[in-house]
């Protein structure tokens, strides 16, 4: 009989004004690909996005950085968040022809260091701005 891993850390749900604030943020990254098309540096789309998200009311931070503590020590190593959406929403955002897989699980690191549960991984460099975001839950 083969064995199944079944994870022994449970999950609450994602909080609905969470998940309210990351449709909003899909949104508005959909309202900025639109009107900037693709091929920009990605510290515009960064401006870009949190300029909107802004403009509507939300409290929004710009490269923020984040600390490693290991062995009752704090490193500053020079990790950054592209954008911190109402001291919740990890945003890492990207402008590359190609997603490398690495970056969701650097989405996943930041979270997990950070302690916080939601985040998005957008390349503004696509077509389909659709097909260019992620969804990542910690």
């Amino acid at each position: 009989m083969p064995l199944i891993h079944k994870s022994t850390k449970e999950y609450d749900e994602i909080p609905a004004n969470l998940n309210s604030i990351g449709k909003e943020i899909v949104d508005f990254a959909y309202q900025v690909h639109k009107e900037l098309g693709p091929g920009l540096l990605e510290r515009i789309y960064e401006v870009c996005l949190a300029h909107e998200l802004t403009k509507r009311g939300l409290s929004v931070e710009r490269q923020v950085p984040i600390s490693i503590q290991y062995d009752n020590i704090e490193f500053d190593e020079g990790f950054r968040i592209d954008l911190l959406v109402e001291n919740e929403i990890v945003c890492e955002l990207k402008a590359v022809d190609q997603m490398n897989p690495v970056w969701k699980a650097q989405v996943l690191s930041h979270l997990k260091l950070m302690n916080k549960r939601l985040g998005y991984l957008i390349n503004f460099n696509v077509i389909n701005i659709g097909r260019g975001t992620k969804r990542i839950v910690n």
